[in-house]
């Protein structure tokens, strides 16, 4: 009898404890926010080829000439669990050039004569998902690996001389996600984070280096430089690009 009654104690007290930690755990909402990205975008180098293995290669930048341009990319998140968090981004990017060139160019099919005046578009739209693992979730450092799903939106078209002609590619790659994030003071932390992959057949890095300001549960702001770079080498397109960007960013905690 009394190992009955104490059995029975020892279930209600472990039923009990349960029931607080679900509690504790059902009044704890998710974690969601929504980043905002703008600035500046400065292309390096944009060298192309198409088709890759028989087209005049040429750059965007060193023989047309491209300029800058503003910039907006979204992304929302979601963090489940204190060391599971998911990303959903909308990253657009079209950049605009112009010139001539003092050789002929075959491009998707159609050659434009030398000294032709050029226009060009190059878009490169990327649609990512992402989830992320928190390796180490300290209170001045945290680190985190995931994988990313990424869809490429992507054309470049070039026309002059009363012809225009357009080589689109859509696509998915995955990509390995990394995020490092010192915090050295109550306000202010250091942001490193970025998707990347590589492989025989082409490469893509997109990675953001920033100082981030938080005083509020509810906002952060930030302030860096983002690198994008990557392209692919086969018989069917030749591109490879860099891109410079310089940041500003609002981060809304929901």
């Amino acid at each position: 009898m009394i190992k009955t009654r104490l059995f029975m104690a020892f279930l209600l007290a472990g039923l009990t404890n349960l029931a607080c930690v679900l509690s504790v755990e059902a009044q704890s909402p998710p974690k969601w926010f929504v980043d905002l990205e703008s600035g500046g975008v400065f292309p390096g180098y944009n060298d192309v080829g198409i088709p890759g293995d028989t087209g005049t290669r040429f750059s965007l930048t060193d023989d047309l000439s491209t300029g800058s341009s503003l910039f907006i990319r979204v992304r929302a998140g979601w963090r489940f669990h204190p060391r599971h968090t998911v990303l959903v981004l909308f990253a657009p990017l079209t950049l605009y050039g112009a010139g001539t060139v003092d050789f002929p160019i075959d491009f998707n099919g159609a050659t434009f004569p030398a000294n032709t005046p050029l226009e060009s578009v190059y878009r490169f739209n990327s649609y990512r998902l992402t989830w992320r693992y928190g390796i180490k979730e300290g209170e001045s450092l945290r680190i985190g690996l995931g994988l990313t799903a990424k869809v490429r939106d992507a054309f470049i078209e070039l026309s002059g001389g009363g012809q225009t002609t357009r080589n689109s590619n859509v696509g998915a790659v995955p990509l390995l996600n990394f995020f490092l994030e010192w915090r050295f003071t109550s306000a202010l932390r250091l942001l490193f984070e970025g998707d990347a992959a590589a492989a025989p057949q082409g490469r893509a890095e997109d990675v953001q280096l920033a100082l981030v300001y938080q005083k509020s549960e509810k906002w952060a702001f930030r302030v860096g430089y983002r690198i994008l770079e990557g392209g692919a080498d086969n018989d069917k397109v030749y591109s490879f690009a860099l891109f410079h960007y310089f940041l500003v960013g609002l981060t809304a905690y929901l």
